[in-house]
């Protein structure tokens, strides 16, 4: 049985349409993946599914009376709150249900004694409630997913402002999976997670009961949850019953299917414009010229398959350095307390480095310590007086309005209109995406403009900050190549293994300090 059905719908930013009266059907307990290219609509079809936006035309339903958990990494919460504040709002209504019991078990002391009975009654039949509802393991579920996302149970006493931009996203997800939604909609759930914690997130979604949807360009995730996959296609959404091999071999065929149908299609519709263009003049033939050029208008014509875009990310490099590119003695890292061990380390010319280590460790503030962004609390580094760097952050906030034109435009005011359009489409960006706000662009091609706007800064030293978040496939495929390419220095924080030990010559793993010492 159904619990969502989708038909007819079609929903356009600033004129580009992403969906073409696409339908689709959820069932109860499907496991279900959406994937496709970045820019084809995955986020916006999850914030549609939630209804926090509306679709231009169509209809969503959603059977009656379901529990919708929707994975907004980058919600707005009150920074000032406790984690476990936030956690355990989830278990307000039994948290009230245990206060008005223990309410009630301390009113017998002063209410009359044939009241006592009834008061009693009321207390267990809470107390029953509770039961019921596993209130006694709350602790026990919350600590299995704050250990499961790589956190620890201490975590639960600090401030939400207090946490790094992984940590917080955990926190929001591990929230999410407390609540027992009915259907749960994940949007790129494995972003700051690592390889043993994507495993435990695969194992918990494996074991969930009821439905959901992810969406997720991490394949071998995909390929251990997925039961159904659902394509954004050429406006449409493409059901695929099977997991996500089944898909890839599925999808190959249909593709070449559709490659063959439209290739038919288009000599037949040649043929039938030349029949028409030569006998349409012809007192004795123009009937049948008409009656062709009526069929063609009827016709229902096949769109071409959609092909994977081709990316061409490439880091240029400017002089060389000399030999010891960076070094640090003793350096602390850190806002009011030291957040690792001193670090004393070398990376030397054209070295390529990565930076590991669990979320909140403080990779990212090692790299806005080293770039002068957040002060060092101890010790020294120093960058060889040659060094040009060029910097990827993790995150990054736009100014509401502004596009990828203007972006790009600004950082190379000598660039025609022509350059810069030409520089976004290496990158994956076409003009309708180039002309809207970045604000209205995904995750994904938000990561591509930025990418291009590293294009001619022609360092010769590159810092990237988990720069695969939200990246697809294809273009993680050639960010890859182009790193392995770069002749400069790089450093490069990330979680995806598979991603980085074809790049990097080695790791620097960030460990917190032995407080047991």
């Amino acid at each position: 049985m159904s619990i969502l059905d989708v038909d007819g719908i079609q929903f356009s930013y600033s004129g580009e349409e992403l969906y073409q009266k696409a339908s689709m059907r959820l069932f109860e307990g499907e496991h279900a993946v959406l994937v496709g290219p970045n820019g084809t609509g995955k986020s916006t079809l999850l914030k549609l599914l939630d209804k926090r936006i509306k679709p231009d035309a169509g209809s969503i339903n959603w059977m009656p009376n379901k529990k919708i958990g929707y994975l907004d990494q980058y919600a707005k919460i009150n920074p000032n709150i406790l984690v476990k504040t936030y956690l355990y709002d989830v278990f307000l209504p039994l948290f009230e249900k245990e206060k008005e019991m223990e309410r009630l078990y301390h009113s017998i002391a002063h209410e009359p004694e044939e009241k006592h009975e009834k008061i009693l009654h009321w207390a267990a039949d809470l107390h029953e409630q509770l039961l019921d509802s596993d209130f006694y393991q709350i602790k026990s579920l919350v600590g299995n997913i704050i250990h499961g996302l790589g956190l620890q149970m201490d975590i639960l006493e600090e401030p939400i402002k207090h946490l790094s931009g992984g940590m917080r996203a955990k926190i929001i997800l591990g929230k999410l999976l407390l609540e027992d939604a009915d259907v749960l909609l994940l949007d790129e759930p494995t972003n700051f997670l690592d390889v043993r914690h994507i495993e435990w997130l695969s194992k918990f979604l494996n074991s969930y009961q009821k439905a959901f949807i992810v969406v997720s360009h991490h394949e071998e995730f995909l390929m251990d949850i997925a039961q159904t996959v659902f394509a954004l296609e050429n406006g449409q959404i493409s059901r695929y019953k099977g997991d996500y091999l089944f898909y890839l071999t599925e999808r190959e065929l249909r593709l070449k299917q559709q490659e063959k149908a439209f290739t038919n299609q288009q000599k037949f519709i040649k043929k039938t414009e030349e029949f028409i263009q030569k006998n349409i003049v012809r007192a004795t033939t123009t009937k049948r010229a008409q009656s062709r050029r009526k069929m063609l208008e009827k016709i229902e014509r096949i769109k071409p398959p959609q092909k994977d875009k081709k990316y061409h990310f490439h880091f240029p490099m400017s002089k060389s350095t000399g030999k010891d590119v960076f070094t640090s003695v003793d350096l602390e890292i850190g806002y009011n307390e030291p957040l690792l061990e001193p670090l004393s380390m070398a990376i030397l010319r054209e070295e390529k480095v990565a930076i590991t280590g669990k979320n909140g460790v403080g990779k990212s503030t090692f790299i806005k310590t080293i770039l002068d962004i957040v002060p060092k609390l101890g010790g020294a580094y120093h960058w060889i007086d040659t060094a040009e760097i060029a910097y990827f952050a993790q995150d990054q906030k736009f100014e509401d309005g502004l596009t990828p034109f203007q972006y790009i435009h600004h950082e190379y005011q000598h660039f025609t209109k022509k350059d810069v359009m030409s520089l976004l489409a290496n990158h994956g960006i076409d003009y309708d995406m180039a002309t809207r706000s970045l604000n209205t662009l995904s995750g994904g091609e938000q990561t591509k403009v930025r990418l291009a706007r590293l294009r001619h800064q022609k360092g010769n030293v590159l810092i990237l900050d988990e720069p695969t978040n939200h990246l697809d496939v294809q273009a993680k495929e050639a960010l890859k190549d182009a790193l392995i390419n770069y002749q400069g220095t790089l450093i490069l924080v990330s979680h995806e293994k598979e991603f980085y030990q074809d790049i990097c010559d080695y790791e620097i793993t960030l460990y917190e300090p032995d407080t047991n010492e």
